[in-house]
């Protein structure tokens, strides 16, 4: 694993930023697996950026999304497809017919994971995948829980993930109770993952992840197995692991 500290959040932001921006370089027609919530915001401004200086080109780029709340139609302005057009498609030039997030008005929510799930397979492993990590060590909408799920899914989400969403909500009881995600098999898939964090309030997750036990109680522990992360993230994000004795 290649961690990667930074003294705030917007060098985290940049420094991701770049990680993705060598990927879309070298493979223009690359799979880029995306997430949404506030970390990687900064790290999309750099992209939007990137692209009107006329240093990327999108025009080729497939996405795959990790998540998208159970209930939500696309246009809804707590949506994640409304997130990712908000924050990056509408900023680029990248055809939108290649951007894939779960749907959430799906009738059935289950068919829709299938499909979800065909599709990833279909077009083949992300070239990276991009993930933030919640309080509770969740990635996508992968919850704590007794095993590590596989395939994409709908969740329960925990009270926690519900109490961490209701900022974006007007209310905590209008944050969706269900999500569609894509699970563990697709994000280990990945050829290489980027994971981004900020914030003193992330550091015991980011240590029980990485410097801790393999266990579905902490969904990003699995990342330990993979052959190719890149953790990028704050000094405060990652004090956990400069107390553990990890080496940075």
């Amino acid at each position: 694993m290649q961690i990667v500290i930074t003294k705030d959040y917007e060098a985290m932001s940049r420094s991701a930023a770049a990680v993705i921006a060598a990927q879309v370089i070298a493979k223009p027609d690359a799979i880029l697996g995306l997430a949404t919530g506030s970390t990687p915001v900064g790290l999309y401004r750099n992209l939007v950026a990137g692209c009107a200086a006329g240093d990327l080109d999108f025009s080729h780029i497939t996405t795959v999304n990790l998540d998208e709340y159970a209930g939500l139609d696309g246009t809804h302005d707590q949506s994640y497809r409304y997130f990712m057009n908000h924050n990056l498609f509408d900023h680029v030039n990248i055809d939108k017919a290649n951007t894939n997030v779960p749907n959430g008005k799906a009738e059935d929510p289950d068919a829709e994971c299938a499909r979800y799930e065909a599709l990833l397979k279909k077009l083949g492993p992300a070239d990276i995948q991009l993930l933030g990590m919640g309080h509770n060590g969740h990635i996508g909408f992968n919850e704590p829980g007794d095993a590590f799920i596989a395939p994409t899914h709908v969740v329960e989400l925990t009270e926690s993930t519900i109490n961490a969403n209701a900022r974006f909500f007007a209310s905590r009881d209008e944050v969706p109770k269900k999500a569609l995600t894509m699970g563990m098999g697709a994000i280990m898939r990945a050829r290489r993952v980027l994971v981004v964090v900020s914030g003193h309030d992330k550091a015991r997750a980011v240590k029980d992840a990485f410097a801790g036990p393999i266990t579905p109680k902490c969904p990003a522990s699995i990342l330990q197995l993979h052959p190719d992360v890149v953790l990028v993230g704050d000094e405060a994000a990652l004090s956990g692991l400069l107390e553990a004795g990890v080496q940075v």
